[in-house]
């Protein structure tokens, strides 16, 4: 297993401490703050221009513009979704910037495949401002930390298809996942469902 200056146990990566919007803070976020102002000042927006998509038994990059962002609805959603991995005993950890969330991830502590090898790795989003600075590697570090740390052998990622998402995950060391979590695949067909060894 390699060594980590993040204390998670999994990777070696330099997690920043401050950028032009100021010094990020690495905590867990409590299920009291789950609220619709916690994401007031997070900005979702991603413009896509490029996603994987699959060309029979293999993948392929096809021009597919749109851009993705959150309605009320969505965080509405979202807060729903947080509760619950948080009730069930998973992990939300953030990060923050002058007390405004930038990044947050969120794993699923109940494990699930052919021999309860996978913990889900349900979000993982950071704030458009505050993109490759670190906080993602950080966030899926800590993550893959926690799966580990609640028995899973490996983390499951149903990634956005958008040619950047996918690529940060292959540089983070995941591949393709083994076996498919079919309730993944039915609710985001485009996905690309990849796994990291732990």
């Amino acid at each position: 297993m390699r060594s980590s200056s993040a204390d998670h146990g999994t990777l070696s990566i330099k997690i920043p401490a401050a950028s032009s919007a100021g010094v990020f803070v690495f905590r867990e976020i409590h299920e009291d703050e789950f609220r619709p102002e916690l994401f007031s000042s997070f900005i979702r927006r991603q413009v896509v221009h490029d996603c994987w998509r699959r060309a029979g038994s293999s993948w392929e990059i096809r021009p597919d513009p749109f851009i993705d962002d959150w309605t009320c609805d969505d965080i509405l959603e979202l807060l729903h979704k947080l509760r619950k991995i948080i009730s069930a005993g998973g992990l939300v950890y953030g990060v923050f910037s002058s007390g405004c969330l930038k990044g947050f991830a969120a794993v699923d502590s109940r494990l699930f495949g052919s021999s309860s090898q996978y913990a889900d790795l349900a979000e993982l989003h950071v704030s458009e401002e505050a993109r490759r600075l670190g906080v993602g590697s950080a966030l899926f570090c800590k993550a893959a930390a926690f799966a580990l740390g609640v028995g899973a052998r490996k983390l499951y990622i149903s990634s956005h298809s958008a040619v950047e998402s996918v690529a940060f995950y292959l540089a983070m060391g995941c591949r393709e996942a083994e076996e498919l979590e079919p309730m993944h695949v039915a609710k985001e067909p485009y996905d690309r469902q990849l796994e990291y060894v732990l």
